[in-house]
C-alpha cells in the first residue's frame, strides 16, 4: 500500500453494544470513496487507513468530507523499538524543518501498550533530543510550537505529524433516510449537511417551475447538489416540474396565502417521491421567523400537510453562524448568485404571518390541485451526484 492514514472517530467512541454497526458504516463509507484499492484496520478508537491510491488530495478531501471522523494524519507505521520511532520522526522533521528552518517543535506520545519499555514521557524525550542533535537549529517549545510530531505505540508504533480537521458526528447511513427540500439559497445546503452528521442519508428535491424559473436556476441547484454528495455519501436530485402547480394557485388562491399553500404543495409532493424512496423523513433549511413562511404558526400548518416528521436543524440559529457554515462547504458562493427559485415568483407582497392552520387546510383543498401534484411527483427527473 503506498499511503497510510491515521484517523481518529469522536462520538462514534461513545456508542457501546452498537458500536461496530458505526464503524462498519464508517468503513464502508470511506472506502466508498476513494477510487483505489484501499484497506481499514480499527484499534481502540482508531481507524487505519492503507490505500493504493497515489493522489493525496483526493485522499484528504475524501477523508475531509465524511461525516464520523474528527481528525486525520498521514503516518508511518514501524515496528514498536525506540531506535524505529526515531527513524521515522526524523524522516517526518525533514520536510517540516524546510518550511519551518528556525522553527519550534513538540513531540507527543501516547503508550497505549504499557507493556512498552519507555514511558510516553521518555518516549517524547528521548525523540526529542534525537531531533535536536540532527538539526541544530530547531528548539523545543511545548506550549505553542510550529509543529509537532504525534508518536502512538499500539501493537506497533505510529509516527504522524499534522492532524487534518474532519466534519465529526456520525456516519452517514448509521441513521435512517430522509428527503431534503432543496432551494437554491443558503440555508437548505447547510440543513443537508447539519443532518448528515447525524448520520442520515438522505435524497434531495428541487421544484423547478419553468419558464417562471430559469436553466441558470437548475444548474445553480445542481452545482449545490454537487456540492453537499460528498457530505452525504453521494446524492439523488429529484427535479419536480412545478409550473403547473404555481400556475394553478395564481388563479384560484387568495394572494395573502399563495406562499404557504405552495409550500403545502412541496411538501405534499416530497411525500409522495419519499414513500417511493424508502425515505422516512423530511428536512427542511427553515429558520424560525427568518422568514414570513418560517413564523411558528407558519411552520405548524405546513409540517401539518404531511405524516412524515420534519426536520428543521437551522430552527435556532443567527443567519451569521449558517452564512459561516455555508462558506465551511463551499456552497456560500452558488447560494448568492442572483438566478430567482420558484418560491420568489408569484410571491405576495404581503403573505400571512400568523396563519389559521384549519382555515388554510379548507383553502388547500379547494384548490382541487392533488391530480396536479401527482403528475409532478411522477415526471420528477432523477440526477445522481457520486460521492
Amino acid at each position: 500500500m503506498k499511503n497510510f492514514y491515521l484517523i481518529k472517530i469522536g462520538e462514534i467512541s461513545l456508542k457501546k453494544g452498537n458500536r461496530k454497526s458505526f464503524e462498519k458504516q464508517l468503513r464502508f463509507n470511506i472506502k466508498k470513496k476513494l477510487k483505489s484499492p484501499s484497506k481499514i484496520t480499527i484499534q481502540r478508537g482508531r481507524f487505519f487507513l492503507e490505500t493504493e491510491e497515489e493522489d493525496i488530495k483526493n485522499i484528504q478531501y475524501a477523508l475531509s468530507t465524511t461525516p464520523g471522523l474528527v481528525s486525520f494524519s498521514r503516518a508511518v507505521k514501524v515496528e514498536k523499538t525506540i531506535d524505529n520511532i526515531k527513524l521515522a520522526a526524523l524522516e517526518f522533521a525533514k520536510g517540516l524543518v524546510e518550511k519551518y528552518p528556525l522553527g519550534t517543535f513538540k513531540i507527543e506520545s501516547r503508550r497505549a501498550d504499557k507493556g512498552f519499555e519507555y514511558t510516553s514521557y521518555e518516549i517524547s524525550a528521548l525523540v526529542g533530543e534525537y531531533l535536536l542533535d540532527n538539526f541544530l537549529s530547531l528548539k523545543v517549545d511545548v506550549h505553542n510550537p510550529d509543529w509537532i510530531i504525534n508518536i502512538e505505540v499500539r501493537n506497533l508504533a505510529y509516527v504522524y505529524g499534522a492532524q487534518e480537521r474532519g466534519t465529526g458526528g456520525l456516519p452517514v447511513g448509521s441513521a435512517a433516510k430522509g428527503m431534503l427540500l432543496l432551494s437554491g439559497g443558503i440555508d437548505s445546503p447547510v440543513a443537508g449537511y447539519l443532518m448528515a452528521k447525524r448520520g442520515l442519508r438522505m435524497d434531495a428535491i428541487y421544484f423547478h417551475a419553468y419558464p417562471y424559473t430559469s436553466d441558470d436556476a437548475l444548474e445553480k441547484v445542481k452545482t449545490l447538489a454537487e456540492k453537499i454528495a460528498p457530505y452525504l455519501s453521494g446524492l439523488s436530485l429529484f427535479v419536480v416540474p412545478f409550473t403547473d402547480f404555481q400556475l394553478l394557485l395564481k388563479q384560484k388562491a387568495r394572494e395573502e396565502e399563495v406562499t404557504l399553500l405552495m409550500r403545502a404543495g412541496m411538501v405534499k409532493i416530497a411525500e409522495m417521491i419519499s414513500k417511493k424512496r424508502g425515505s422516512i423523513c423530511l428536512v427542511t433549511g427553515e429558520s424560525l421567523s427568518q422568514v414570513a413562511s418560517q413564523t411558528v404558526e407558519s411552520i405548524k400548518y405546513t409540517g401539518s400537510e404531511t405524516e412524515l416528521p420534519v426536520f428543521r436543524p437551522l430552527i435556532g440559529m443567527d443567519k451569521e453562524d449558517i452564512i459561516k457554515t455555508a462558506i465551511s462547504i463551499d456552497t456560500y458562493e452558488t447560494s448568492i448568485l442572483p438566478f430567482e427559485d420558484c418560491c420568489t415568483i408569484f410571491s405576495p407582497t404581503h403573505p400571512l404571518l400568523k396563519p389559521d392552520s384549519e382555515k388554510l387546510k379548507s383553502s388547500f383543498i379547494m384548490l382541487e390541485g392533488e391530480a396536479l401534484l401527482k403528475e409532478a411527483a411522477e415526471k420528477a427527473e432523477r440526477i445522481y451526484f457520486k460521492p
